[in-house]
């Protein structure tokens, strides 16, 4: 039994119109309008001639104010309680003739929501990644390379080329250049540990496509400037850094310098 049935029960004797609006949360003059067009008319009034509605009465609004809510017009919540008056066996097929309403009006519900969350979901990721975004992906030394990158490569034509392409990254568009970066990288730390020499086909192979994610990701790479990226690996302490230490592995800075200076030689550069 619903709290509001409980509450009517507790309450013996027939409400005033005051009363019922107030226990259902409808006002005074729906309740009068309700009178007028006869869908509820109460059972009794008092000696004064004031409107007094009696437990049937109440039990025909309950009715009526969720018939309401589910969208039914007056007209037809009228030819629905009309159909019977109120016994035990009728109140009970209405009850259920809501529930399955309503049922189906969560089932449309729940619908809409998964709909609308698909929408935010995409529109949430056509969205341009966040600082937070890059730092979660990167790590929290992000904004360090940042600036340290656009200090040294700021007024490059690389660099404004890069700024273009990125900035409308999504945070997507980031995982997945982190994905194909630890592509790259596993497979120049298995040619090294295999013992392949930087000149052979795997890691010349990874050279290549080490080259090729930078032309396609952020700026106009070929094997000229490939070369010059691949002297930061091993005169700069901090790029050297990125294979020695963030891999564990000593010497990859070397031998990634040495496979991108083979692989630029075997295409001319």
């Amino acid at each position: 039994m619903t709290e509001m049935a409980q509450a009517n029960r507790r309450q013996a004797g027939p409400r005033t119109v005051g009363q019922l609006a107030e226990r259902f949360g409808v006002t005074v003059r729906t309740l009068h309008h309700y009178d007028e067009i006869g869908l509820l008319v109460p059972s009794e009034r008092s000696a004064a001639g004031y409107r007094l509605y009696t437990e049937a009465d109440v039990t025909r609004l309950q009715h009526v104010v969720v018939y309401r809510r589910l969208g039914f017009a007056l007209e037809e919540i009228a030819l629905l309680l009309d159909e019977s008056r109120s016994s035990r066996d009728d109140v009970v097929r209405h009850l259920r003739r809501q529930r399955a309403a309503v049922m189906s009006r969560l089932d449309e519900m729940r619908g809409l929501v998964a709909a609308i969350d698909r929408a935010l979901e995409n529109e949430m990721n056509d969205q341009p990644a966040t600082e937070q975004d890059l730092k979660v992906l990167f790590g929290e030394s992000f904004d360090d390379y940042q600036g340290e990158a656009q200090q040294r490569w700021g007024d490059t034509d690389a660099w404004k080329q890069s700024q273009q392409r990125t900035k409308h990254y999504t945070k997507a568009d980031w995982e997945q250049v982190k994905t194909e970066t630890d592509r790259l990288n596993d497979a120049f730390l298995q040619a090294f540990r295999s013992g392949e020499p930087p000149t052979s086909e795997a890691a010349m192979a990874a050279a290549e496509a080490h080259r090729e994610h930078i032309d396609r990701r952020f700026y106009d790479c070929d094997h000229a400037f490939h070369k010059c990226l691949a002297d930061l690996y091993v005169s700069d302490p901090r790029y050297t850094a990125t294979y020695d230490e963030s891999l564990d592995v000593e010497g990859l800075a070397q031998y990634v310098h040495d496979a991108m200076y083979a692989n630029a030689a075997r295409h001319g550069a």
